[in-house]
This record gives structure tokens, sequence and C-alpha cells, in this order.
């Protein structure tokens, strides 16, 4: 437990690991809200329920083509960020270095889903490359400090 005055400089980036997972998770939360609302969510067989919602013909082609995309989102995860975390708060890592790349790390998380999600143009799919790079990049900048 953190005690006093938290500052940059504290013990906080293992926080960030519960923050990274909802980052993955909210897509397939909202893809799944979507289709409760649009065609009625089937959690009996919960895998089929993209399909069927591309398919149905009351789904628009363009909300059948965000839903996919939410999906992309969601499966898109963060094990890599999640592993290098880990290892780099028992090697003792600087706090203050980890704190700033967690925030850096859970802002391109972010941007990426919300590009992801959104984008409707090939043109836009590169922008949304270059955030999954930033994302990982941040992770072998996490790596090499070990």
């Amino acid at each position: 437990m953190i005690r006093g005055d938290v500052t940059l400089a504290s013990p906080l980036s293992l926080y960030s690991i519960p923050v990274v997972w909802c980052t993955t998770f909210y897509p397939g939360s909202m893809k799944f809200m979507l289709i409760d609302k649009t065609i009625g969510y089937n959690n009996v067989q919960p895998r089929a329920n993209l399909a069927r919602a591309s398919d149905h013909k009351n789904i628009p082609p363009k909300l059948a083509a965000k839903l996919q995309r939410m999906e992309g989102a969601h499966q898109a995860s963060s094990i890599t960020y999640l592993s290098v975390k880990i290892v780099a708060n028992i090697a003792g890592l600087d706090n203050a270095f980890l704190n700033k790349m967690s925030l850096a790390y859970i802002a391109a998380r972010i941007l990426y889903n919300q590009i992801y999600i959104h984008q409707e143009k090939p043109s836009t799919s590169w922008i949304r490359y270059a955030s999954e790079a930033q994302s990982t990049i941040l992770c072998i900048l996490i790596s090499e400090w070990l």
C-alpha cells in the first residue's frame, strides 16, 4: 500500500496492468452491447454473434464492418506489455521511467482502439498501424532497460 504523497517516482506501474486489460476488453464489450441492442446477443453461442450480425438483413453493411473492427481491436491483446511490465518491476527499474512508459502505453492503446473502431478507409488504416507500432516500440524501450 502506498502511504504519503503519490508522485511520479511512486511505484505505480503495476496498477497499469488492469487498466491495459480494460483497453483490450472494452472494444469487445462495445461489440456485445451493439449486437444486443440491434439483434439480441446469443449467449449460448457467443462466438457466432459476429457472423450472425454481419449476415443479418437489418444490420447495415457499415455497422457490420464496425462490429468486425471492434472484434479486431478486442483481439489485439497486450500480452507483451504485461510480460515486460512484470519483468521490469521485478528487475527494479526506475519507477518514474516505468510510470511514464505505462501512461504512454495506455494512451497508445486507447488511440489504437479508437482508430481501429472508427476507421473506414485504407488511408486511415495506416494511422492504426502507426499507433500499434508506437505501443510495440514502448515495450521495446522498456525491455532495453532490463
